[in-house]
């Protein structure tokens, strides 16, 4: 019983408010610490979006259960809480969808790159030694996706949860296609370094709209899509791609929570 009291790590929890010149608004971030780190462990960091999702999970339970065992790594998790704009700030950054959501993309991605992490890091005061990850989940996690597949020399970790891969410039009724899909065609057309790291997941009954009439829900679709899309680029499974479909799995935080310690087991060394 005393071995498990040693090895166990208390996690701590701190809210801040940074004031955003980009997003002319106060964001609210948790910032979840294990404690005691002395700086000679490997420090890693996950920023989550959506973190008022995050508020209302036992995310301390989750991060202390995967620092188990684990002495020599430490990750601190930062859940940002999206504002009433969420629908504007979240999206892929200069393309727009078809109704003019995620106009402010570019604005919140200002804000992760220019304010967000040197706040972060000049409260952590350690350098970040391993791993750096974004996450999110639904539209979060498209966001995430975006933000971290352009900031290369950041970024070495994507997870994304019940993604909002059906992104569109163009509506269904318009004459849409696949093609019309923004972050597949983002994926197709651009880099990011070859080494970048893709955990995907949905769940069997995450929505139920199935475009295509393939019997198979859009979500699922769209991520799998996704999917051969990196492997396309050269991206192999399961190195760089690990793509999790949760039998049962529903577009809520209850299915969220129960795969996040899967994520964190893959993305990180913890």
């Amino acid at each position: 019983m005393m071995y498990t009291t040693i090895l166990s790590v208390k996690v701590n929890t701190s809210n801040f408010k940074i004031p955003s010149a980009f997003l002319k608004r106060e964001v609210e971030i948790d910032i979840y610490a294990p404690e005691g780190i002395l700086g000679n462990e490997k420090i890693e960091l996950l920023l989550l979006n959506d973190g008022q999702d995050v508020a209302k999970m036992d995310f301390k339970a989750i991060l202390e259960n995967a620092h188990h065992n684990k002495r020599n790594h430490r990750l601190i998790v930062v859940a940002i809480k999206a504002s009433a704009d969420r629908l504007m700030e979240y999206g892929v950054a200069g393309i727009p969808d078809f109704k003019g959501r995620g106009a402010k993309a570019n604005l919140y991605s200002d804000f992760i790159i220019k304010e967000l992490l040197p706040f972060v890091k000049k409260k952590i005061a350690m350098p970040i030694t391993g791993k750096v990850g974004f996450a999110g989940f639904s539209l979060g996690g498209l966001s995430a996706f975006d933000i971290a597949w352009k900031n290369p020399t950041v970024f070495d970790v994507i997870g994304v949860f019940s993604g909002a891969f059906w992104w569109r410039t163009k509506d269904l009724t318009d004459g849409y296609t696949d093609a019309d899909r923004i972050l597949h065609s983002l994926i197709d057309t651009t880099s990011t370094k070859s080494d970048m790291k893709f955990w995907l997941m949905t769940g069997t009954e995450d929505e139920k709209a199935d475009r295509n009439q393939n019997l198979i829900i859009d979500s699922i679709d769209d991520t799998i899509d996704v999917v051969k899309a990196l492997l396309n680029k050269g991206y192999k499974r399961p190195e760089h791609v690990f793509y999790y479909e949760k039998v049962g799995g529903k577009h809520d935080v209850a299915t969220w929570e129960s795969v996040i310690p899967s994520f964190l087991n893959w993305a990180f060394e913890v």
